[in-house]
């Protein structure tokens, strides 16, 4: 299995991160929607990936505010 370059979150603004936190939202929103409506999700290791890319991004964002501060 091929790695997948890591993006480097740092790059972009506090602004920038709380507007990819939100579409994360979402996104996580939306699949739990449809896994609770259908029993069944067609890529069900998406929710979990979602997840976990949503906590580094929040740890990120969390970092770069207290390096601001």
């Amino acid at each position: 299995m091929a790695k997948r370059k890591k993006e480097n979150k740092t790059q972009h603004s506090v602004a920038e991160m709380e507007v990819m936190a939100a579409d994360l939202e979402k996104e996580i929103f939306k699949l739990r929607n449809d896994l609770a409506m259908q029993r069944k999700l067609e890529k069900p290791h998406l929710l979990k990936a979602k997840r976990h890319e949503r906590a580094r991004l929040l740890t990120t964002l969390t970092q770069n505010r207290r390096k601001a501060t």
